[in-house]
């Protein structure tokens, strides 16, 4: 394993970007500030725009409007664009775009002879560059393999070596894992954070999934239809969404009708029960609340919400359910030692602190 690397500091900074395709408008006013070594997750559904931000920091394309720029200098704005080997960045793609003639070993040195910006004492001892690349993600035994003698996950390892072989200052991910079976994608978001602690590279990752993103980043952003809707740690986006897109593509919150007095919510404006749902105060307005699927209760007696049990899904440790009220349906996940079948009635409850779900537990740290 390589030591932790040291690198030149480069800043990326996107200033009110946007980018029109015709009528259309692809990115609005985009704001984002990459700092040396940090991780940023872009998420986001398909078709908000952020595959179109990573080609633009890239250099596959200019901006309509604003300007990028890396270390102090201005690589892109209107009618401008300094091209990608131009730019001291690698790339991930989704396609991994491995050259079939070359072999593993090849494919890592392909970069250290022609990336622009390759350090001289990396470019001197290539050879073993390369090994360290190959160790790094844990391949050495493969490096005579063709790609087409390696399995998906092995193409994806030999991509990532490729992209850090240079030392880039910023290394650009799209979807990296998006095509592997999920057991390999959690096995190679482990593998990327522990990459990135190594070199201290600078990433940013697309993503449509929560889960890789509230894993590895430091940041993530979330996009919605080419705009911003919040920047912020997985911890602040997670317990502490700014819209109701945020909490409802983050963790899939339920957003609840009711009314709120002071503090507390009262859902479906039963007087009786006062829930205290201190993030959710930004939908006081709307006089609705967001609450996670793990921070409720079914519950077969007791003060509560009366419901009917719509859908049941086993998940090995929790199971989740869907959950029929009287003018909207919000999923629940409760635990193994109290089940609930199809059409059982039920009452809906606010978790209390003292008993967390599983998923909670896993969370706050309560084994």
């Amino acid at each position: 394993m390589l030591q932790q690397e040291s690198r030149e500091s480069m800043n990326t900074v996107v200033k009110n970007v946007s980018k029109k395709f015709g009528e259309t408008s692809a990115l609005s006013r985009i704001n984002l500030d990459i700092s040396n070594g940090e991780f940023i997750a872009i998420l986001g559904p398909s078709g908000c725009g952020k595959t179109t931000l990573l080609r633009l920091i890239a250099g596959f394309d200019s901006p309509t409007d604003g300007e990028i720029m890396m270390n102090k200098e201005c690589v892109a704005e209107k009618g401008k664009v300094v091209p990608p080997e131009k730019r001291n960045i690698s790339m991930v793609f989704q396609s991994l775009a491995l050259w079939p003639h070359l072999k593993v070993k090849e494919q890592v040195m392909f970069p250290l002879k022609h990336h622009k910006f390759i350090d001289q004492e990396i470019k001197k001892n290539a050879e073993q560059r390369v090994q360290q690349m190959l160790e790094l993600v844990g391949l050495p035994h493969l490096a005579t393999r063709m790609p087409h003698e390696l399995s998906g996950g092995q193409k994806q390892r030999v991509a990532i070596a490729r992209a850090l072989a240079p030392k880039p200052s910023l290394l650009l991910m799209d979807e990296p894992l998006s095509s592997l079976d999920a057991e390999l994608r959690a096995e190679l978001r482990n593998e990327i954070q522990t990459i990135h602690k190594v070199t201290n590279t600078s990433i940013l990752y697309v993503t449509h999934d929560q889960t890789e993103a509230l894993a590895m980043a430091d940041r993530i952003v979330v996009m919605k239809e080419g705009a911003i809707e919040q920047i912020g740690t997985p911890q602040d986006i997670y317990h502490n969404p700014k819209t109701s897109f945020v909490a409802t593509f983050v963790g899939k919150a339920n957003l609840i009708p009711g009314n709120w007095k002071g503090n507390y919510f009262h859902p479906f404006s039963h007087q009786t029960l006062a829930w205290d749902i201190p993030f959710s105060t930004f939908l006081k307005e709307e006089g609705s609340c967001a609450i996670r699927p793990e921070q409720l209760l079914l519950d077969r007696v007791g003060e509560g919400i009366p419901c009917t049990v719509k859908n049941v899904l086993f998940q090995g440790k929790e199971i989740h359910y869907t959950i029929k009220l009287s003018n909207c349906t919000v999923r629940v996940i409760g635990c193994l030692k109290k089940r609930f079948s199809v059409g059982e009635k039920a009452v809906l409850k606010l978790r209390s602190v003292e008993e967390p779900s599983q998923e909670m537990a896993s969370i706050i740290g309560v084994n």
